[in-house]
């Protein structure tokens, strides 16, 4: 899948030729540079590696820039590899919006927010024990039972119970391109993506 790499601005929304309201992401999606092109005889696959956004000298490995020099680049903060693009690029290419038009559907990536540890109801949606009554103290917001007697005298593994949540890969599917502002390299895709403002997507076409 050929995409872009990009950084999500926020949300809004926009309205439409009949009036009505649209929630938008704000994604900038600057043009992204070809740092690396693989081929079938040196790889045995065919992509091209993507880099974002710039990074300082001297926190880049020495490895790293000879990588970039290679590529005639600065530094960068994201590299990511795509395949099957349409178009052939060589080594030091901008890649930019062009390649999207209004009415595309994309995938998104991105990494979700993260929630920190968390308990059944908020993590899990659990309804907690409930009532207040037979006693009962402070057990609004319990897991309840975990697992068996005496067998197997464990709890098994891939129970629903309290833990770290989000923080994790989504990928959110069938977003439509609502709108590209390409003199400010910003696209609006019409819902939500996963990440917090600020954080780095990878827009998939």
């Amino acid at each position: 899948m050929s995409g872009l790499i990009g950084k999500k601005i926020g949300m809004t929304s926009i309205y439409d030729a009949e009036g009505r309201s649209i929630p938008v992401t704000v994604i900038e999606a600057a043009p992204n540079v070809v740092t690396q092109v693989r081929t079938k005889e040196n790889d045995g696959y065919t992509a091209i590696q993507l880099g974002y956004g710039e990074k300082k000298m001297k926190s880049t490995t020495k490895s790293l820039q000879g990588h970039f020099a290679k590529a005639n680049t600065t530094p960068k903060l994201k590299l990511v590899e795509f395949k099957e693009f349409e178009t052939p690029f060589n080594l030091g290419d901008t890649v930019g919006l062009d390649m999207f038009t209004e009415g595309d559907f994309v995938d998104v990536y991105g990494t979700s927010t993260g929630k920190g540890f968390q308990g059944v109801v908020k993590r899990h949606n659990f309804s907690g024990v409930g009532g207040q009554t037979h006693g009962q103290h402070n057990r609004l917001r319990a897991p309840g039972s975990l697992g068996a007697s005496s067998f197997p005298s464990r709890v098994f593994k891939g129970m629903r119970m309290a833990g770290r949540m989000g923080g994790v890969r989504v990928k959110v599917q069938n977003l439509t391109v609502t709108k590209i502002i390409a003199d400010k390299n910003l696209i609006l895709i019409k819902g939500a993506v996963p990440g917090k403002n600020g954080s780095y997507l990878i827009i998939e076409k």
